[in-house]
């Protein structure tokens, strides 16, 4: 019984000690210390292979795609640490969240993508390459990526409310003067 459990806990530490989530492997590769050459090669390969993968989604007007990970990573020909790091990207463009971090290759995953919500945060994430795409216009009418583009400009505009000068009437309602009222 004792050599059982001592297996059994040695195992378990060494599945630990080797076991790094594809998540951490993709972020320990993107965010890897690097000079400036090698990191804007990396981020050039990297948002091309992304590119390509929201190609074939818009042109197959694909906004659920499912299946094993490692599976949906090849149909994309993505490796499956690279497919982790389009899955960090697109993941607040889906309706239900995802666990990247407890992901492996053999998890089913099931990705539904709000497509007004993903053209949104391509605008937001100032990529041009992906939201000037041309297979947009099979997916969202001209007037809606219009609307879509109105309401993030407006989202990054800063209001500044109107400041209550001394002598105005008290905004509680009072009817005395701000500065014998709240303002005191």
């Amino acid at each position: 019984m004792f050599i059982v459990l001592f297996y059994s806990t040695i195992s378990q530490i060494f599945e630990e000690d080797n076991f790094m989530s594809l998540y951490k492997q993709w972020t320990d590769m993107a965010y890897e210390e690097r000079d400036q050459k090698e990191y804007n090669d990396f981020w050039e390969e990297y948002l091309d292979k992304e590119k390509n993968v929201y190609l074939c989604i818009l042109e197959n007007k694909e906004n659920v795609i499912q299946g094993k990970l490692i599976e949906v990573a090849e149909k994309f020909n993505l490796d499956t640490v690279t497919f982790l790091g389009f899955l960090d990207g697109i993941s607040t463009s889906l309706v239900d969240s995802i666990d990247l971090e407890n992901l492996d290759e053999e998890n089913e995953i099931r990705l539904e993508i709000d497509f007004e919500k993903l053209y949104f945060n391509m605008l937001n994430a100032k990529a041009p390459w992906l939201y000037e795409l041309a297979q947009w216009e099979d997916i969202l009418t001209e007037e809606r990526r219009k609307e879509i583009t109105k309401e993030y400009r407006s989202s990054k505009t800063i209001v500044k409310d109107k400041k209550i000068g001394r002598n105005d009437p008290c905004p509680c309602g009072s009817g005395k003067k701000y500065k014998k009222c709240c303002g005191q």
